[in-house]
């Protein structure tokens, strides 16, 4: 019901700046098209299951919203991945117009660039609120767009979901060497640094982590957070539920529109595709907040879920490699070069002015620090 408002909010709230534009070129009041102009049947396509908590809802409340604020002249239908086509390959069924929009995550497209993978998380990064800073008012999303235009694609930030969980592991983590050999599920840039710490990184869509847990093929994985791992039964599968997720601090899920049919699209159905992505973005991020913590307690108290934090040394040692693979993208092609500058120094700068403002407040709310 919580969401249905905010849909109905929603819609009045973005919708009353193209109300005008739109009446004037069709949409009725009941909601759909007038004959003069052709309704609009676009898939989108995820890498997520279908209704799935928090991704797969997101992606559902994307849909609504632009088949509400549209007046019903782009009507919006989702598939789960696997589907309409694989959960892998969304970006490819985009680009070629299989179908018109996709629900995902860019890290998983670093075959095809691997700059992509700035767009959605960088280990020992940004997190939600600096990615959203960087993309809207640091030049990001141009870089974005520029990166996967000969691709023919369009892409708008869609959802995040917060600084994630470590992940599940069937033994603890002591030590780097505990590292070694391990059979980890984990993407992106992530998964590289894993693989130089020893150990062996997985590619698996989400529908199959449980089943590769449980029967050993993965000795870990790391999926979101409480909300969506509740969700999947991880905790069915694996003890040791570790923090922080150094992996991906904050983030941003894409959606990516065909970037023919997008521009040809009349100026008021893009903004709307745009504001509709935009409003997305806090939705996700704000459920996350709201669900993670009762997700947590109900993981450890009702489920005997053991929570632990990474060791510092295994930690610094993540740092310190992350800062290597991080780097060597910049060397791939200029427009790479391009991107890690700008994210470097964009995130240089939040982090002093978030030491001073974020941090140093939560050290005086916790009682752990004084104020000046």
């Amino acid at each position: 019901m919580k969401r249905r408002s905010f849909l109905s909010h929603a819609s009045l709230a973005l919708g009353a700046g193209v109300t005008a534009t739109a009446c004037s070129q069709g949409p009725s009041a009941t909601g759909t098209a007038k004959s003069d102009e052709p309704v609009r049947h676009w898939k989108m396509v995820t890498s997520w299951p279908l209704n799935f908590p928090g991704l797969g809802v997101g992606a559902n409340t994307l849909a609504e919203m632009i088949t509400k604020l549209s007046g019903g002249r782009i009507v919006v239908k989702v598939y789960g991945g696997g589907e309409l086509v694989p959960a892998f390959e969304v970006f490819d069924a985009v680009s070629r117009g299989t179908a018109e929009l996709g629900h995902s995550a860019s890290y998983y497209w670093k075959g095809k660039a691997p700059a992509a993978q700035f767009f959605a998380a960088v280990p020992f990064g940004m997190n939600a609120q600096e990615a959203n800073g960087w993309l809207y008012y640091g030049g990001g999303l141009e870089l974005w767009r520029e990166l996967y235009a000969p691709f023919n694609l369009v892409p708008f930030p869609a959802g995040n979901t917060e600084v994630q969980m470590g992940g599940w592991f069937n033994k603890e983590i002591n030590s780097v060497a505990d590292l070694a050999g391990l059979k980890m599920r984990i993407p992106g840039l992530g998964g590289e640094v894993l693989r130089r710490a020893g150990g062996t990184p997985v590619s698996l869509p989400g529908a199959e982590l449980f089943t590769a847990l449980q029967s050993g093929t993965i000795d870990a994985t790391e999926w979101v957070g409480p909300y969506n791992d509740l969700a999947f039964g991880l905790h069915k599968a694996a003890r040791y539920y570790y923090y922080p997720g150094w992996h991906e601090p904050g983030p941003t899920l894409e959606l990516m529109v065909n970037k023919e049919l997008y521009e040809g699209l009349p100026e008021d159905l893009q903004q709307i595709v745009a504001v509709a992505a935009q409003a997305a973005n806090l939705d996700m991020a704000s459920a996350y907040v709201a669900n993670n913590y009762s997700k947590l307690q109900s993981l450890i108290n009702e489920h005997d879920v053991q929570l632990r934090r990474f060791p510092n040394d295994v930690m610094a040692k993540l740092q310190e490699i992350s800062s290597e693979v991080v780097a060597e993208i910049a060397e791939t092609d200029e427009l790479s070069g391009r991107i890690y500058r700008s994210y470097t120094e964009f995130l240089a700068g939040v982090s002093e002015w978030h030491e001073l403002s974020e941090r140093a407040y939560y050290q005086v709310r916790s009682g752990d620090g004084q104020s000046c």
